[in-house]
């Protein structure tokens, strides 16, 4: 695990954090980039941002996880996702600590994965 920087390639087997108060987006040549535009659902870095630049990019090959949380920030994104053919998974909120976050997604679409965090693992391993 390692905190994204600006212009990094993406390195299989590495989770990317992004820096406080910074959007990590994907771009079109799958580098990192780091982004101080506004906020995005009251926050900065956003998962929305994160989601929808990472499925302009890798399109059907993406999947995208939404776990538990607080706001709704994610929905957006796992609808882009899902309309550039990537897979959507959404922890059960009757697991989530926060379930506001995956209910939200799953108020706005149907998911493709609707897992507890341990069926989540094992769907990524068998992937």
């Amino acid at each position: 695990m390692k905190e994204a920087e600006d212009g990094e390639n993406i390195q299989p087997g590495i989770v990317y954090i992004a820096p406080a108060n910074y959007h990590l987006l994907v771009e079109k040549d799958r580098n990192l980039s780091l982004s101080v535009d506004r906020q995005v659902n009251y926050s900065r870095p956003a998962i929305d941002v994160l989601f929808e630049t990472a499925s302009w990019a890798y399109q059907k090959t993406l999947v995208g996880i939404l776990l538990t949380g607080a706001s709704n920030d994610g929905s957006l994104g796992l609808r882009s996702i899902q309309e550039q053919g990537g897979m959507t998974v959404v922890q059960d909120p009757s697991t989530a600590v926060a379930p506001f976050m995956p209910q939200s997604a799953l108020d706005l679409i149907k998911v493709d994965h609707l897992l507890s965090l341990e069926k989540i693992s094992t769907l990524l391993r068998n992937l």
